[in-house]
């Protein structure tokens, strides 16, 4: 392992969780995907996920609003989601790389609505499918939580759009 990116991947992971405590009151309106997606776009898939999983796992067990260890099942969903949203940062890295600043602003709100929708999916399910739940009640579940992951996608999407192109546009100069 590069020292050089461990510094670097503590750096964003440290970003992340301080991002998250920062807007943990603002609802459905998050820093940590976008940094933990940022850090798989600059230093690849390994310290994308590491990054992911690190500052989630920090995060969710820190929150002084509700401690992840509370309930295990959606902390491993809450990590492997976000572990996924860094790999997801390294797999479009050349795709963004490659691609004008103009195309990239639409590209990186969608990559955001993905990545809420993955995050959101995966943290909703965790709960009913652990509890054995069947599959009408665990709908319903999913269901009564829509306007939340709607919220969740658009304030991602538009996030992803301004601080994404901003980012590879500083990496450029």
């Amino acid at each position: 392992m590069d020292l050089n990116n461990l510094v670097r991947a503590a750096t964003f992971a440290a970003t992340a969780i301080g991002l998250g405590f920062m807007f943990m009151l603002v609802p459905n309106v998050e820093f940590i995907s976008v940094t933990v997606f940022l850090s798989g776009l600059t230093l690849g898939v390994l310290f994308g996920a590491m990054v992911g999983g690190t500052a989630m796992m920090i995060y969710s067990i820190l929150n002084p609003l509700g401690s992840g260890l509370i309930y295990l099942p959606l902390l491993v969903g809450q990590i492997i989601a976000m572990a996924g949203i860094g790999t997801a940062g390294a797999v479009t890295g050349r795709l963004f790389k490659s691609m004008p600043l103009r195309i990239s602003i639409p590209v990186a709100g969608i990559s955001g609505f993905i990545c809420a929708l993955w995050y959101d999916g995966i943290t909703t399910m965790a709960y009913p499918v652990s509890a054995g739940y069947n599959w009408d009640e665990t709908l319903a579940y999913a269901v009564s939580g829509l306007i939340f992951t709607f919220m969740h996608a658009v304030s991602n999407t538009m996030i992803f759009s301004i601080v994404v192109p901003g980012y590879l546009k500083r990496l450029s100069l």
